[in-house]
């Protein structure tokens, strides 16, 4: 069965374990394009392995993903990074960022990755590092800066190439109350500015208000739904 016409993010039944212990449980969601939904939920409610299984870096043990008509879920290895780099951009809790590179060349990753010229990939790089008040670090290395600046350089990263869909898992977890806020109108303004589905992953009611639609996951299942003992009970 193929998403809505409406919808650039489809899942339905998604089911996945991890080494036996149950993280999803049944999860089925729609995202609209341009749709900035807030995923919240208790730490080991299942939010970053719902992140996971919707950006095909996990593959769900029984259910389905689709972005736009594309079933993620049946498609190659290769085939998934390759939609993570060109299609979609991810932020997490931690800003992994190649210590080698400075910090517009690591900004710069996804576009030079494509094949982007040298000179138009660092103007795009640095317009989203000044946007994020880090572009007099453009020429530092991860290791010179400070873990709020690395994470914003991971936030302009995931922008940089003006992806369809945005994955943020905690993405202000490591920053102060300051330089949340800041990042998350960032996010939350590139998103709507740039047509961008942004799915954000948060136990933080704050960062919630800022999203268009709440999910919220309670052990794996969304709030509300019941669980397979009270099916069983009400079958």
């Amino acid at each position: 069965m193929a998403p809505p016409d409406n919808d650039v993010l489809w899942a339905r039944g998604l089911h996945h374990a991890h080494h036996g212990s149950p993280a999803l449980l049944g999860v089925s969601l729609g995202v609209r394009q341009g749709e900035i939904l807030a995923v919240t939920g208790a730490r080991g409610s299942g939010k970053t392995t719902l992140l996971a299984c919707l950006s095909g870096l996990l593959l769900p043990d029984d259910g389905e993903v689709w972005f736009n008509s594309v079933p993620v879920h049946t498609l190659s290895a290769t085939a998934r990074e390759r939609l993570r780099r060109d299609r979609f951009g991810w932020v997490g809790d931690r800003p992994q960022l190649v210590e080698e590179l400075t910090a517009w060349e690591n900004a710069a990753l996804p576009l030079l990755l494509a094949g982007t010229g040298h000179r138009k990939a660092k103007r795009a790089a640095m317009e989203w590092l000044e946007r994020l008040d880090v572009g007099g670090c453009a020429h530092k290395r991860p290791w010179e800066l400070l873990q709020s600046q690395r994470q914003r350089i991971a936030l302009a990263r995931a922008l940089v190439h003006e992806p369809d869909v945005l994955f943020a898992d905690e993405p202000t977890a490591p920053l102060h109350q300051a330089d949340r806020a800041q990042v998350l109108r960032t996010l939350t303004t590139a998103g709507r500015s740039h047509d961008i589905t942004v799915v954000l992953a948060t136990h933080d009611a704050e960062v919630a208000t800022l999203a268009d639609r709440t999910l919220t996951l309670v052990d794996g299942r969304p709030q509300g739904a019941p669980t397979e003992a009270a099916c069983s009970l009400s079958a």
